[in-house]
């Protein structure tokens, strides 16, 4: 097999477009990877673990995606203690 195509005959190196949903995802355009919505990482699909459904937007680790939760709504900093 050409090292340059993967099994649906496009390259190894595109970007996929992704709808995410509650605990799974879509496939809009095949691909490899995603972008991680903070870091800029490409994440490959077969490693895509955490995403924001409200967002439409991929994360590369846990820690990212707590972090920008975090940065998209303060108000859960605050807790009563």
């Amino acid at each position: 097999m050409d090292k340059n195509m993967n099994n649906f005959g496009g390259s190894y190196n595109t970007e996929a477009r992704i709808r995410y949903l509650d605990g799974d995802f879509d496939i809009v355009t095949m691909g490899e990877y995603v972008i991680c919505a903070v870091s800029g990482i490409q994440i490959p699909l077969d490693e895509l673990k955490y995403w924001s459904v409200e967002r439409q937007e991929a994360y590369a680790t846990g820690e990212i995606s707590f972090q920008r939760e975090l940065d998209m709504h303060p108000e859960l900093r605050k807790r009563d203690k």
